[in-house]
């Protein structure tokens, strides 16, 4: 078992406020990981979604979801480490409830494949141990380059 804080996260992962959203990692056991991510208010995303009804965007518990992800990638494989990861596809994702400010989702995602540059990973976000999202993601690596840019990949979304 493995736990990570933030500072450990960031040295790991591209991600920089306001787009980190792993907080800890508080298991890494083998095929598997567990992660948390603090919902708050200040959050730049609840000003628009919903204003008087404050609503975390599914696309952002995806992402949070794929950032856990790719943690669990660079801890199996360690020729990953300064590659970037991209998601590639999202397979059955599903919503079941809403997640709000002053809640803490908790991430367990399982590596069902991992390749030399691919990975599958199924997880779920639980918010006091009942489903708030499920999804199985796909994400591919790539070399960076001069520049710190990626190497040629048509629109990616970084993970």
């Amino acid at each position: 078992m493995t736990s990570l804080d933030v500072q450990e996260i960031s040295a790991v992962l591209p991600h920089r406020f306001p787009f980190l959203m792993v907080d800890r990692i508080v298991e890494i056991d083998g095929d598997r990981i567990v992660g948390l991510k603090n919902v708050t208010v200040n959050e730049p995303h609840f000003n628009g979604h919903f204003p008087g009804y404050p609503v975390m965007p599914g696309v952002l518990i995806i992402e949070a979801m794929a950032q856990v992800s790719g943690i669990l990638v660079g801890s199996m494989a360690p020729h990953t480490r300064g590659r970037i990861m991209f998601l590639a596809s999202i397979e059955n994702a599903k919503f079941r409830k809403p997640v709000v400010p002053g809640d803490q989702l908790l991430i367990e995602m399982k590596m069902l494949r991992l390749k030399h540059s691919a990975a599958k990973i199924h997880g779920v976000a639980k918010v006091d141990g009942t489903v708030a999202a499920e999804a199985t993601l796909m994400c591919t690596l790539t070399d960076r380059v001069a520049g710190g840019q990626p190497a040629a990949v048509a629109e990616p979304l970084m993970v």
